[in-house]
């Protein structure tokens, strides 16, 4: 720490004491531009998610290099389009995950917002009318989910639970276990089949939704509020922050964005199944875990979650290309989880020694 005396209106100045290190930085860095670059880049190389990138890129290089196919562009597009849902939900899921709660709720809004999108265009309706349809059950379900953690005062675990039951129940009692196959207009079918020039669709979403949101958490007053009430609710709360509030929309959040990943599922398959969405839920806790959430919350990123989930859809990728037992999948991804959780956890106790 860098102590600095000032003059006295009546006496003359005491001696300066400074860090040595401080005072050759002083000397030597110009007062803006190189100081700035390097703080810009200590941030940058601090950051988790640069520590799941690297396993990424080193997966991928050991995939490569058994299976010739795995970086062609065809491979590649694929396996992008692959865990572009569960990237987009686990958006969602991050949010949920930084407040301290949890969302088991997404794999069952997933598969319902898509079974009330297929109905809309079963009984005639125009394509907007029936997207809006499926977002609404992902706000309402989102909704109901923030109501009974913020009012009810529900565990997270416990109330989402509860809802990812009764979405399944629902979808058998309206389905009777037949899937839905209405027909479809070409633009619909676009957001799930369609490409922008290589580029499917969904990834183009997927990157829109990531930079949206890395946003609205870096650069916004609620992305603040939503760290600062999962990293000390009671502070937060004495601190001005309306945390049931934030929680409210947060859950909300993720119901909605669940519910788009749904329209977009069915847009591509042009079939809702009565078990849609089944089990995305793990997969989506996986990528935001893998990605460097804190399940205690206050932690984790936009970008991390994102990452994660590309992980573990180029570990599936490379389980097919290497012709590894699938069974193998989830144990491998098992595996990814508890190493990542595992290094956190060792990362933040080595820091608070």
């Amino acid at each position: 720490m860098i102590v600095e005396s000032r003059w006295s209106d009546s006496g003359p100045q005491h001696p300066v004491r400074r860090h040595p290190l401080s005072a050759l930085s002083s000397k030597k860095d110009p007062p803006h531009t190189q100081s700035s670059l390097s703080n810009s880049l200590r941030g940058w190389l601090r950051i988790r998610e640069l520590n799941i990138l690297s396993v990424l890129i080193l997966v991928g290089i050991l995939i490569s290099f058994f299976s010739p196919y795995f970086l062609t562009t065809d491979n590649l597009m694929g396996v992008f389009r692959s865990f572009s849902l569960i990237a987009i939900m686990s958006i969602g899921m991050m949010l949920v995950i930084i407040t301290g709660g949890i969302d088991l709720s997404v794999g069952s809004v997933m598969g319902l917002s898509s079974l009330m999108t297929a109905l809309a265009f079963q009984h005639g309706w125009g394509m907007v009318p029936s997207m809006l349809c499926g977002l609404a059950v992902g706000l309402v379900v989102g909704g109901f989910n923030g109501f009974l953690i913020t009012r009810v005062e529900l565990p997270p675990f416990i109330a989402t639970l509860g809802t990812l039951s009764i979405g399944r129940g629902l979808m058998y009692i309206i389905t009777k276990g037949v899937p839905v196959t209405p027909d479809i207009p070409d633009s619909f079918a676009f957001i799930g089949q369609g490409y922008i020039g290589l580029v499917p669709f969904p990834v183009v979403i997927m990157i829109v939704m990531t930079i949206c949101f890395a946003v609205l958490m870096r650069r916004t007053r609620f992305g603040r509020h939503v760290y600062a009430t999962g990293g000390n609710e009671v502070a937060a709360r004495l601190s001005g922050v309306r945390t049931h509030r934030v929680k409210f929309i947060v859950y909300a959040i993720s119901g909605l964005i669940a519910s788009l990943a749904g329209i977009i599922s069915f847009s591509r398959f042009v079939s809702a199944e009565p078990a849609s969405g089944f089990g995305a839920e793990l997969d989506v806790i996986a990528a935001a875990a893998i990605g460097g959430a804190s399940l205690s919350g206050g932690a984790g990123s936009v970008e991390g979650a994102i990452i994660g989930a590309a992980l573990a859809g180029i570990i599936s990728n490379g389980v097919v290309l290497l012709n590894i037992n699938t069974y193998a999948q989830q144990a491998i991804t098992g595996c990814v989880i508890l190493i990542a959780v595992s290094i956190d956890i060792w990362r933040i106790r080595r820091r608070g020694r």
